[in-house]
């Protein structure tokens, strides 16, 4: 498949970690995606489960499989993904967003954010992946803009691929719903349609939503991956959704861009 001039961004709602395994609607149409999709140079990827006090990437040329969860079954905590990292593109990394300090990670490596989507897109694990943390306490709008200061690495080859959830409330979760809260419902709708609209900065400003705001997002670490790959979006991209569905007040919503 010829490289294309620049490569998509994507917004992933990853979800239950058993995603990561389990053949279902979700992990099928991320494994299509890794079938359709030119083939990267190399993946960036932010997660919303790796938050640190300034900026940090990792910079291993062998990064780990972390298994940050508990209480799941034992096939989950025996995957490896052993990709690849790419020290070279971390340098890059870091000397693309100054003035901005990022600080090269070599102990890091992938956490279930990252692997547990790669795992079924990408499951040779032979594309170099590099992950960049989210930094604790900045504001949406940073996120947005970092991701902006992010575009240059698509004309280069790389994938961009952000990881968290647009609805994200496990004190409401119910395990055996199988359709959505109403309130997370409508949420998730509102943001489908900002993002459609391209009314980037509705959901960067995301408290502007309304009231199920508050309950979508009680904290922002899993919606900050969303709003960062917006920052990558280009005026001439098409933006398509999949996985548009919400589990009781987990939203699987997601995009690509491209």
């Amino acid at each position: 498949m010829t490289q294309p001039d620049r490569m998509p961004v994507m917004f992933v709602g990853h979800g239950n970690p058993m995603n990561a395994i389990e053949r279902n609607a979700f992990s099928a149409q991320w494994a299509e995606l890794g079938r359709t999709l030119p083939k990267p140079k190399a993946i960036v990827c932010l997660s919303a489960h790796w938050e640190t006090e300034g900026l940090r990437v990792t910079s291993s040329a062998q990064p780990e499989t972390i298994h940050d969860f508990y209480g799941f079954p034992k096939a989950l905590f025996d995957v490896q993904y052993r990709a690849p990292g790419d020290p070279a593109l971390a340098r890059e990394i870091v000397d693309l967003l100054k003035p901005t300090q990022v600080t090269e990670d070599e102990q890091r490596g992938l956490d279930h954010g990252v692997w547990g989507v790669l795992a079924p897109m990408f499951p040779e694990a032979d594309i170099p992946v590099v992950q960049l943390s989210l930094w604790r306490g900045k504001s949406a709008r940073y996120h947005f803009e970092l991701g902006q200061r992010l575009a240059t690495l698509r004309r280069q080859g790389v994938l961009v691929v952000a990881s968290g959830n647009i609805v994200h409330n496990l004190r409401t979760f119910d395990f055996n719903a199988t359709e959505a809260t109403p309130w997370a419902a409508e949420f998730d709708a509102k943001v489908q349609s900002a993002l459609l609209s391209r009314d980037f900065d509705a959901l960067v400003d995301y408290q502007s939503l309304g009231r199920q705001a508050t309950l979508a997002i009680p904290s922002a670490e899993h919606y900050l991956p969303f709003v960062l790959a917006l920052g990558l979006v280009e005026p001439d991209d098409q933006i398509q959704l999949f996985n548009p569905k919400t589990l009781s007040s987990i939203s699987m919503t997601s995009f690509l861009a491209s």
